[in-house]
């Protein structure tokens, strides 16, 4: 029956995944209602700690986008781009990959993507490569930001009661995961700038520049952010958004700052970044006179609550069934993990292919390494594994990553699995995970 019940979980994550976005969490609300009335399951936890992380640190990243704190980022990251346009492969993905670590989330990319595609384009250097490459760079770096809501869940009161994590802070987290990711990020770097056909030999190319609409389209276009205008409060709220990250780093190394009342138990980091992005959104927002009218209409926004809906039915459903399940799946797997404990990482990829979320992978899987007692230094080390959703082409930022590409050259495949983000992928995976494994290890002692 269990076995039945679950298969019935993931029909229903893959029927929402259909959908996509908000989709994905309401069409688990069915799945919950079925597990709770029908099936007579206990309901399990919302995931309200992650919803009003993501929710906090959206308003302040959003906020940003409306003072044109993000447009200058980015047309920075475009001036570091167009001066190295030889190496677009290499510095593409770093770009991504660093908007991400500062933003906590991995929406930037719509924005800088036409720009790596027109740099690829001019350059005689095919598409394929960095687009792809800066996709899934993206995503991958969210295990190494300090702000982001899937490295909030590792600092829950119950992440902190495993062996070995009683001292864990965000530090500790962020000293494996941001080398582990940006590890990654050049293993896959590495292999796209030598993956594909050349451009001028690629065949759907050569078939696009024969069509007059596709050969004016990539011929005669240039993607820039460079000829706008900002106000001069764009860079001032960079400056503060900094300023609010350097200040969680600072709480999170120092515990003491965060230690109030009579318990002598410093306040959880995850309530600390609520705070800090709620506060300093503020202070963007006063500061720079940001029009309050423009904040709900940014990419970032629109891209970070659908996230949170997202998550709240995805995390709600599968924790229903997990902690109705786990008395029997913990004595099926315990002994798997015990002989082999990397094995964790396939749960966490399948489970994270399947929800499209790194938080949500978090939230329904922590549970069970805690229950199970998998070592607290796997479990870090293997944070990675979280980000999976590259492997079913129907990501946002995947499926905007194709139709950027005008060249036809960033695809998705005949086959459906052949496409562009499978390989950069797995390669940024695997790399990040070993050498997640093996900081862990040496850095976080048991």
């Amino acid at each position: 029956m269990l076995i039945a019940e679950f298969i019935f979980m993931i029909m229903m994550l893959y029927l929402g995944s259909r959908f996509g976005g908000i989709g994905l969490g309401v069409v688990s609300g069915i799945g919950l209602v079925i597990e709770v009335f029908i099936l007579r399951m206990p309901p399990g936890k919302a995931p309200v700690d992650v919803m009003l992380i993501i929710m906090a640190v959206v308003s302040c990243a959003s906020i940003l986008e409306a003072a044109g704190g993000l447009k200058y980022m980015l047309q920075i990251a475009e001036k570091i781009l167009r001066r190295n346009p030889k190496r677009i492969t290499f510095f593409g993905p770093l770009v991504t990959f660093t908007l991400s670590v500062m933003l906590g989330t991995g929406h930037a990319v719509y924005s800088i993507m036409p720009t790596i595609g027109d740099i690829a384009l001019k350059n005689k250097i095919r598409p394929e490569r960095p687009m792809a490459a800066a996709s899934v760079a993206s995503q991958l770096a969210l295990t190494g930001s300090p702000i982001a809501a899937v490295v909030a869940c590792y600092l829950g009161k119950d992440v902190l009661q495993l062996p070995g994590l009683e001292n864990l802070n965000l530090l500790h987290i962020l000293m494996v995961t941001f080398p582990a990711t940006l590890l990654g990020v050049l293993a896959l770097s590495l292999y796209s700038n030598f993956r594909g056909k050349e451009l001028e030999d690629d065949p759907e190319y050569q078939r696009r520049l024969n069509d007059p609409q596709y050969r004016d389209l990539i011929l005669n276009t240039t993607k820039t952010t460079l000829n706008e205008q900002l106000p001069a409060s764009a860079k001032m709220s960079v400056g503060i958004f900094l300023l609010s990250l350097a200040i969680i780093v600072l709480i999170a190394i120092f515990p003491e700052i965060r230690t109030i009342g009579e318990g002598n138990r410093p306040i959880s980091m995850g309530v600390i970044i609520q705070m800090m992005m709620l506060a300093f959104g503020a202070i963007i927002l006063i500061a720079c006179r940001t029009p309050v009218g423009k904040v709900p209409n940014g990419v970032v926004f629109k891209s970070g609550m659908v996230a949170a809906i997202a998550i709240f039915g995805i995390a709600w459903m599968s924790d229903t069934y997990f902690a109705y399940a786990m008395p029997s799946f913990k004595a099926a797997i315990t002994d798997m993990v015990n002989d082999a404990p990397w094995t964790f990482a396939f749960a966490l990829f399948a489970v994270s292919v399947v929800v499209n979320s790194q938080a949500a992978t978090a939230k329904i899987m922590l549970p069970v390494a805690i229950a199970i007692g998998l070592p607290g230094p796997v479990l870090i080390g293997l944070m990675p594994a979280t980000y999976a959703y590259f492997f079913i082409p129907n990501y946002p930022s995947d499926i905007a990553t194709v139709n950027f590409d005008s060249t036809g050259t960033t695809k998705i495949g005949k086959w459906y699995f052949n496409h562009s983000f499978m390989l950069p992928g797995l390669i940024g995976v695997t790399v990040a995970c070993t050498v997640g494994l093996t900081l862990a290890h040496l850095l976080i002692k048991v």
